[in-house]
């Protein structure tokens, strides 16, 4: 059974306080109730009064009903001033959207049948997304809809309304404010401040609110971030409720997806010791994790040579089209931000364990048909001599200034066998934990990325530095080329070695280039590094910005030919040529859209396709860290069941 061992579990719940400290007590958990906030209804109604006549009056076209006790309120309120069934009767001739269970069982009890319900989390964004995409086509322009407000407006959920075209109509029902004896608020923030509290869980946004304006007020903000930071696990009911604990600095170690207690309880006492490993120390969790990963790994499906990725690498006939994402395992996700909080970028990096866990999770949570090692480009500089970090809002910086060819000839060769062996141990122990049907990519820079990277000391917009050499001085940029080339050819091997099933190589700033520099200057360079790699393992020669060179790169090599958005695939197939395969190509930018869109593009882009064999889905450049994970999943899904209806 789901068990607490006893610890201090902090609520911060008012209305059910007494329920939520018994589940924790049923669970073996020492439940310290510290309520966070009340509702308080509002006396004085004009808003509540003036939505009753209009809606009689049938001039409201969608009710969305936003919490269970608002709706009760409201349905109570209207039924003493119009009658119950005439209330009844005027919301059936509306649609009628509830937010997730609660708000539907008062609906429904009141009579009311048809309606449409938003599914767990029961978000507002899970609202919109019923709206956009209900099979009664509800088209919001010009519409009346009236939205019962839980508590507090949102600011974000009304513009999206009213961005549809919606005219919106707000009906208050309470207000939220803290309770009136504040003091077992105040002494449960002492408490965590210390940081001798295991737990604390929030199940409403406001809570968070207000514990923070509270602990402010206490002049205790930084002790107890710091506490939140180090010793107490945070638990969030949901989304919203994560999304503010994001927003005040804070960051949820566990979400519930479900808004009910129970559920809440169960799952967060089940997982509660693996909770505190990983609070404590992210580094040994991660360990744990993947030595049981390891010893519980059993064969789950086909051997993975005949796994839908590694048959499209080779241009074989796939049941659907495989997708991955660049940077699937990044800042989008909470699991990441959770560890990187803790842990520096190129600590985890070099932590096997880590890495193993960090893409292994990420690629079973998204649905991914491969999984792609958890690293940097550039890891293999500092084998050169060269420093490496990465500054916050600057990204990497690259430390050891290189001018011309006295600084380039001093530069060492990549000892990857030496130096970079804890990116091999990353692959094998990412292997281990992996599924045995799942394949396993390794990568690197290509050369001409990382000599920019060298050259520029860092990111760079225009390139100077970079073609001032190219430009000027043949023979040092030649010199420097060759240096990474030699380095990368063993380090792509050891990664094979170690267990990656296929390598890509990331040549992100090509696009800076005209045709001609690549020919002369890059091209040859990464036909040497391509050819270099083992017989028998697929490369996926992957660039942005290429529309001009997509002939170039199929000559450079690659059994792969990564594709960006800037160009329409039916296009770059005809070009590249349909003995290569080819990756891609969705704009990162539409996955921060909606789902309506997301499916519209991923449709256009399988439709320009026709059903070849030889095509990955994958987007034209990495995830973007403001990416919904939910879109990530949903957009795998929509490949996969889109490109199996077309009958491959």
């Amino acid at each position: 059974m789901p068990d607490f061992n006893h610890a201090t579990v902090v609520c911060f719940e008012n209305r059910k306080a007494e329920r939520l400290a018994a589940l924790v007590r049923e669970h073996g958990g020492n439940p310290l109730s510290a309520p966070a906030m009340q509702e308080i209804r509002l006396q004085k109604n004009p808003e509540l009064l003036s939505f009753g006549e209009r809606l009689t009056a049938g001039t409201i076209d969608v009710v969305l009903f936003m919490s269970g006790g608002g709706a009760a309120h409201l349905l109570d309120t209207l039924s003493a001033i119009y009658g119950a069934d005439a209330l009844c009767a005027a919301l059936t001739k509306t649609t009628v959207l509830a937010r997730g269970p609660k708000s539907a069982e008062v609906l429904s009890a009141a009579g009311l049948s048809g309606l449409l319900v938003a599914p767990e989390p029961s978000t507002w964004r899970e609202v919109l997304e019923v709206l956009d995409m209900s099979e009664r086509g509800i088209e919001l322009e010009g519409k009346c809809v009236a939205v019962q407000e839980s508590g507090s407006s949102n600011a974000a959920f009304l513009a999206e309304l009213q961005q549809r075209g919606a005219r919106v109509v707000q009906v208050p029902i309470y207000r939220w404010a803290l309770p009136d004896d504040t003091q077992p608020l105040k002494n449960a923030i002492h408490s965590l401040a210390s940081g001798k509290i295991p737990f604390a869980v929030f199940t409403n946004s406001t809570q968070v609110r207000h514990v923070m304006r509270i602990a402010a007020e206490l002049g205790l903000q930084p002790q107890l971030t710091e506490a939140f930071r180090k010793h107490t696990v945070v638990a969030s009911i949901g989304p919203s409720t994560t999304d503010v604990l994001q927003e005040l600095g804070w960051s949820a170690d566990w979400e519930s997806l479900v808004s009910r207690l129970e559920p809440l309880v169960i799952e967060l006492a089940r997982h509660a010791a693996e909770l505190r490993r990983r609070k404590v120390d992210p580094e040994e969790a991660a360990a744990l994790w993947v030595q049981e990963r390891s010893q519980a790994k059993k064969e789950s499906g086909p051997a993975r040579n005949r796994s839908h990725f590694l048959l499209a690498c080779w241009g074989e006939p796939t049941e659907v089209t495989p997708v991955w994402f660049m940077r699937q395992a990044g800042r989008y996700m909470e699991e990441y931000r959770r560890i990187r909080a803790k842990v520096p970028f190129l600590q985890m990096c070099r932590n096997a364990d880590l890495v193993a866990e960090v893409t292994v999770s990420a690629a079973e949570r998204i649905g991914a048909d491969a999984a792609i090692v958890f690293s940097d480009i550039l890891v293999v500089l500092e084998p050169m001599g060269l420093g490496l970090r990465y500054s916050r809002g600057e990204g990497p910086v690259i430390e050891g200034r290189i001018r011309g060819a006295e600084d380039i000839h001093r530069l060492g060769e990549i000892n990857a066998r030496e130096s970079l062996q804890y990116v091999f141990d990353g692959v094998r122990r990412t292997r281990e934990a992996l599924a045995d049907h799942l394949p396993l990519i390794g990568f690197c820079g290509a050369p001409f990325t990382l000599a920019s990277y060298i050259l520029e000391g860092g990111s760079s917009r225009q390139f100077l530095k970079t073609k001032h050499l190219m430009y000027t001085d043949s023979g040092a940029w030649h010199a420097l080329m060759g240096i990474l080339t030699r380095g990368l050819i063993h380090y792509l091997n050891g990664q094979i070695e170690a267990g990656a099933d296929a390598v890509q190589i990331f040549d992100s700033w090509l696009g800076c280039l005209s045709p001609e520099d690549y020919r002369e200057s890059v091209l040859p360079h990464t036909q040497a590094l391509i050819q270099g790699v083992r017989e028998g393992v697929p490369v996926i020669h992957f660039g942005t910005g290429t529309t001009s060179i997509l002939e170039d790169m199929r000559r450079a090599g690659g059994q792969v030919i990564g594709v960006d958005w800037r160009v329409d695939l039916d296009a770059a197939r005809i070009r590249v040529g349909y003995e290569r395969s080819v990756q891609g190509n969705l704009d990162p930018a539409v996955l921060c859209t909606d789902y309506p869109t997301i499916r519209r593009h991923v449709r256009r882009i399988l439709e320009l396709n026709g059903g070849r064999p030889g095509h990955i889905f994958n987007l034209g450049h990495g995830v973007l860290p403001q990416t919904p994970v939910d879109h990530v999943i949903a957009a795998i899904d929509m490949v996969h069941e889109m490109s199996l209806r077309g009958g491959r």
